[in-house]
């Protein structure tokens, strides 16, 4: 009973947003990174947030310090939403609320270089989880990938986390899902949804290798991984700004060639992806060195589809323009 009316009071606040967001004109238009064509809802992941609030008010089982940097992230990504901010103030928020969630971990117990290593991955992690939100369902769909992938090491394999929050999360996704996972979405997550979306990824895998002292789990996140950072390269090799809004990631220069339907792009990262979980959850029963073996043989691959796809895909982008 509590998830009915869990779900039902979330599907009235994205209701009551999106009348918000139309009176307040917090519209996404098209611009050089997008793939669509109309001027949409923006910020409608903001349920994201409101149901992990909704959680701690109606339960209390959930971390203060990850409640207060996601709420942090959430506040710095809604105001992204309506004004543009300054880099500056959005890596800075980045750092502290990356910082509250080491300590609610641990992680200040390391060495001083595996601290800064740590921030430097994750704060890269959570804006490339950003950057990725291009396609309507992508942020949600690959998202629920990762939840389901956790939900069943959790209950199965390694205990880190509350079942409860795991499901809320699933649960917010899932109604953003029903507006944005559509041929012509209603809504899109904005920065207040993908950030913190991104960000509550990043801190439940953390957490779970932390819990496991395994880290073949950072593959959970692989195919939006590689895509990024293989992205950042090819950028780096055109001598471009990696700052700067663009529209290279693979399954941009994939659709902008062939004209797949977003969803069908959005369904084939969500399967990878799966595929790749699935193959590490399979193995956990193997030794630690075999594991990384596996994870690393995992990534190579996984590289090397980017790079034919993204090699044969950009030269007909390239001819074409």
């Amino acid at each position: 009973m509590y998830y009915i009316v869990f779900a039902i009071v979330l599907v009235v606040m994205e209701l009551l947003y999106f009348r918000l967001a139309r009176a307040y004109r917090i519209i996404d238009k098209p611009n050089e990174r997008s793939l669509h064509q109309e001027a949409t809802i923006r910020g409608g992941g903001i349920i994201f947030p409101l149901a992990l609030v909704l959680f701690f008010i109606t339960t209390g089982e959930i971390s203060y310090f990850f409640l207060t940097a996601t709420l942090l992230l959430a506040i710095v990504g809604f105001i992204d939403d309506m004004i543009n901010l300054s880099r500056m103030i959005r890596f800075g928020v980045q750092v502290i609320a990356m910082l509250l969630i080491f300590y609610d971990l641990n992680v200040f117990e390391h060495s001083w270089w595996i601290i800064i290593l740590l921030l430097i991955i994750t704060t890269g992690t959570v804006n490339a989880y950003n950057f990725m939100d291009g396609i309507n369902g992508i942020t949600s769909g690959y998202s629920l990938v990762i939840l389901g992938s956790l939900f069943y090491i959790n209950n199965n394999v390694t205990a880190f986390v509350d079942n409860d929050l795991l499901l809320v999360m699933m649960m917010a996704l899932g109604v953003f899902s029903f507006f944005n996972f559509r041929t012509k979405a209603i809504c899109f997550a904005g920065d207040v949804g993908s950030l913190t979306i991104g960000f509550a990824m990043i801190y439940l895998i953390l957490k779970l290798i932390m819990a496991s002292h395994n880290y073949v789990f950072v593959l959970l996140l692989a195919v939006y991984a590689v895509d990024s950072v293989l992205t950042i390269v090819h950028r780096l090799i055109l001598k471009q700004n990696i700052f700067k809004a663009h529209r290279l990631h693979l399954y941009q220069v994939t659709i902008s060639v062939t004209g797949i339907h977003h969803l069908s792009m959005t369904i084939v990262y969500m399967i990878v992806q799966i595929i790749v979980s699935g193959v590490v959850i399979y193995n956990l029963n193997d030794s630690q060195p075999k594991q990384y073996i596996i994870s690393i043989l995992l990534a190579c691959v996984l590289g090397l589809i980017y790079v034919l796809i993204k090699r044969y895909f950009y030269k007909l982008l390239t001819n074409v323009v």
